[in-house]
């Protein structure tokens, strides 16, 4: 694997994405290699997982060049199925999952993060749901993530607003569960849950995953779904070409 990097030590797991010359912004690769990583830590005798970016950030969601090379709707599908296993695995994975987000966590990488366990931000930490921003809408249950800590009424407004949250923002919604000051308190954190039975917490966690994954995936199909009709509006195409050219996108709802 290039693009995550995968550790044990005892029984933790440390999966760190790792493409940080581009924010770790998640390309084809890194979401297969996510997948594969995810494989081997269910497979494993860890019963903690510590998701982190290296570099600048945790990372900055879905990778704008790979999605103007999946314009086929082949392609798009490939991508869309992956980002579902990934999603679905991360979800009910049979360990405490913890999410540490320094710098920017956004779109698909905020998706990414929201489901693990627990969600640490460091004082640095800008969280956004910002597919707004180019005419689309949240994928990898980004809707069912965000419905279930802040409420259905909070979530659109969220989403409809994409703007940039602080750890102190997203911590005051609900969205984070503990920010950090420096890299000691997480590994304090990390300490406690280690001296927890574990056992006992993951088998709450398998049970409502359990209860709940039908409607994960329901989500995660309907926003497959809006993604392929937004794909083709004018505002989509105005909103990436915006992005690439660094300037304010005029949007007219078509």
């Amino acid at each position: 694997m290039e693009t995550v990097v995968l550790s044990f030590s005892g029984n933790v797991a440390v999966l760190e994405l790792n493409r940080p010359d581009s924010l770790n912004a998640m390309d084809v690769q890194m979401l297969n290699e996510l997948v594969e990583a995810l494989r081997q830590v269910k497979q494993s005798d860890a019963q903690l997982l510590l998701i982190r970016g290296r570099g600048r950030g945790f990372s900055a969601g879905g990778d704008i060049k790979t999605m103007l090379r999946v314009e086929d709707e082949g392609a798009f599908h490939d991508v869309m199925n992956t980002i579902q296993q990934l999603i679905t695995t991360l979800y009910e994975l049979p360990k405490i999952v913890v999410a540490a987000i320094h710098g920017p966590a956004a779109g698909l990488g905020l998706s990414f993060a929201l489901a693990s366990d627990y969600v640490i931000a460091t004082k640095d930490a800008r969280l956004a749901m910002n597919f707004i921003g180019i005419g689309l809408v949240p994928d990898g249950g980004g809707h069912f993530f965000l419905a279930k800590r802040i409420g259905e009424v909070k979530a659109k407004h969220l989403i409809w607003e994409g703007k940039p949250m602080s750890a102190m923002e997203a911590y005051d919604l609900g969205i984070v569960d503990f920010v950090a000051e420096n890299e000691e308190q997480i590994e304090q954190k990390l300490a406690e849950w280690q001296a927890k039975p574990l056992q006992a917490m993951i088998a709450t966690k398998t049970l409502y995953a359990k209860t709940t994954k039908d409607e994960l995936l329901h989500v995660l199909q309907l926003e497959t779904d809006a993604q392929q009709k937004m794909r083709k509006t004018t505002d989509h195409r105005e909103g990436v070409q915006a992005f690439l050219e660094k300037r304010k996108p005029n949007f007219i709802g078509k």
